[in-house]
C-alpha cells in the first residue's frame, strides 16, 4: 500500500515509520529545512516531501495514497504553547487540509492524532463514556479537528478515525519526564521531581504505531479510538524501574518538587474497544521498552 504520515520525525512517527517501510511505499511530509529530517532511515521506500503545513494542499496533484497518517500538530509543548488560541487554532486548519489533501490523493482512510487532553482532567479511568470537557487551548484544538475533520471526511466519502492518545515513552521522546529522567541517571546527575504519588498509564512508542496502523485497516468509520497501555503504576514505581536498568544505586530526589497546580493524579485507560475493533495487542511491557529505550538514548548521546 501506499502510505502518507504528515509529522514523521516525531517519536510516534518515527515509530510508524519503523513498522511500515518494508513493506509499504511510504510519503513523508516534513517541515521545510526541519533538522529533524536527519532522524528517518534511509530506505527504498521512503520518499520525503519537504512542505509547510499552511502549504498541505500544494500537494494535491503531487503525491498518491492508500492511508493518510495525520501526526503533525504545532505547539504540543509549553503551557503557553498549548493555550496559544491563534497556533491551535491554525492546527484545526490544517488538520482540515489534510483530510482534503487525503481526498486528493486517492486515500481512502485518514487516520488523525488526538490527545487524552481532548477529555479534560478526570479521577476514573478514560473511557468511550468520558464526558469530554477539554481545559487547554491544546485539548479544544483537538477535540475541534477531530468532529471537523470527521464531518468532511463524511462530505468526501473516505473512513475517518481519530484516536486520543495518552502517555507515549521510547525513542526519538525529546521532552518527557522518562527522558530526562533516563539522561540523568545515565550521567549521574541530580533528578528532581515530585513525591510521584500519581497513577499512570505508560504505551511504548512502537505499540502505539501498531494500534495507529491497526485502526486503519480495521477501524470502524467515525469512531474515537483510546490508546493507551495497560500498565497501571504510580509514577513513582515507574521512575523506580528506569533507575533499577540503569543503576540500582542512582537516588531520585523525590518530594523536592511541588506539584503543578492542575496536576492530573490519575491517567489511565480502558482500552477494549480498540482491542474488540481491531486485532490489536500490546506487545511491550513498561521494563522491556524503557530497556530500548535507554539504547536508544545512549546512542544519540555517545554514552555506550
Amino acid at each position: 500500500m501506499k502510505i502518507i504520515i504528515t509529522g514523521p520525525t516525531g517519536m510516534i512517527g518515527l515509530a510508524l515509520i519503523k513498522l511500515l517501510k518494508d513493506e509499504h511505499e511510504l510519503t513523508l511530509i516534513t517541515r521545510p529545512n526541519s533538522r529533524n529530517n536527519k532522524k528517518i532511515p534511509k530506505h527504498h521506500n521512503i520518499q520525503i516531501i519537504e512542505c509547510d503545513n499552511s502549504q498541505l494542499l500544494s500537494l494535491k496533484d503531487k503525491i498518491k495514497g492508500d492511508i493518510f497518517f495525520h501526526l503533525a500538530w504545532s505547539n504540543t509543548y509549553g503551557f503557553k504553547n498549548r493555550n496559544n488560541v491563534y497556533s491551535q487554532e491554525k492546527n484545526i486548519q490544517y488538520t482540515l487540509d489534510a483530510t482534503k489533501l487525503a481526498y486528493y490523493s486517492g486515500c481512502n482512510v485518514f487516520v488523525g492524532a488526538g490527545s487524552q487532553a481532548e477529555l479534560g482532567v478526570h479521577n476514573t479511568k478514560l473511557t468511550d463514556k468520558t464526558p469530554v470537557n477539554p481545559t487547554t487551548g491544546y485539548g479544544i484544538a483537538k477535540y475541534t479537528a477531530g468532529k471537523l475533520s470527521k464531518l468532511l471526511s463524511d462530505e468526501l466519502g473516505i473512513k475517518h478515525c481519530w484516536t486520543r492518545i495518552l502517555s507515549v515513552y521510547g525513542p526519538g521522546d525529546t521532552h518527557s519526564m522518562i527522558c530526562s529522567l533516563i539522561t540523568s541517571a545515565l550521567n549521574n546527575e541530580e533528578f528532581d521531581t515530585t513525591d510521584a504519588k500519581q497513577v499512570w498509564n505508560y504505551i511504548y512508542s512502537e505499540d502505539c504505531a501498531n494500534a495507529l496502523y491497526e485502526i486503519a485497516i480495521n477501524g470502524k468509520h467515525g469512531e474515537c479510538y483510546l490508546i493507551a497501555g495497560e500498565e497501571e503504576k504510580t509514577l513513582k514505581e515507574y521512575i523506580l524501574s528506569v533507575c533499577e536498568q540503569i543503576n540500582p544505586e542512582y537516588q531520585v530526589n523525590f518530594g523536592k518538587r511541588e506539584y503543578n497546580p492542575d496536576q492530573v493524579m490519575y491517567m489511565s485507560a480502558d482500552i477494549s474497544k480498540l482491542k474488540k475493533d481491531t486485532p490489536f495487542k500490546i506487545k511491550y511491557t513498561f521494563n522491556k521498552g524503557i530497556g530500548k529505550t535507554i539504547e536508544w538514548i545512549k546512542k544519540i548521546n555517545n554514552l555506550n
